[in-house]
């Protein structure tokens, strides 16, 4: 199974927090599953960081050292993405997350979120 893992499961592995779910873990941790982040969520940490609205022991360095340790594939940001994204209904106003959707669809994969707004479009998620 291909996954597109949100901003904040990354943030959640690299704080081992509790609030990741069980089945969200299982999926992560299986040999079958391919896991990808995309440069937008290193992006989206990067402004959060520089604002203050994030914390996160090492900064963007640790975000990246989460990915590459955990074998995290990491995808750019294609010119299709930004079509479909300015299709997409307005159902989630945050650009990160449009781009999250855009690339799922369009890669056909599966999003491990917690975020509600993403379950409105027609794409695969996973909690």
């Amino acid at each position: 199974m291909r996954y597109l893992l949100d901003t904040h499961i990354v943030l959640w592995i690299a704080e081992n927090s509790p609030l990741l779910s069980d089945t969200a873990k299982a999926a992560i941790l299986s040999p079958e599953s391919e896991n990808h982040i995309s440069i937008v969520s290193a992006w989206e940490v990067a402004i959060k960081l520089g604002t203050k609205k994030l914390r996160l022991a090492g900064g963007l360095s640790e975000f990246y050292r989460v990915a590459d340790s955990n074998g995290f594939l990491t995808l750019s940001v294609e010119r299709e993405y930004l079509q479909l994204i300015s299709t997409l209904p307005e159902y989630h106003r945050d650009p990160f997350d449009r781009l999250l959707v855009a690339t799922a669809i369009i890669e056909k994969m599966t999003i491990i979120t917690l975020d509600e707004n993403i379950r409105k479009y027609s794409v695969p998620v996973l909690w």
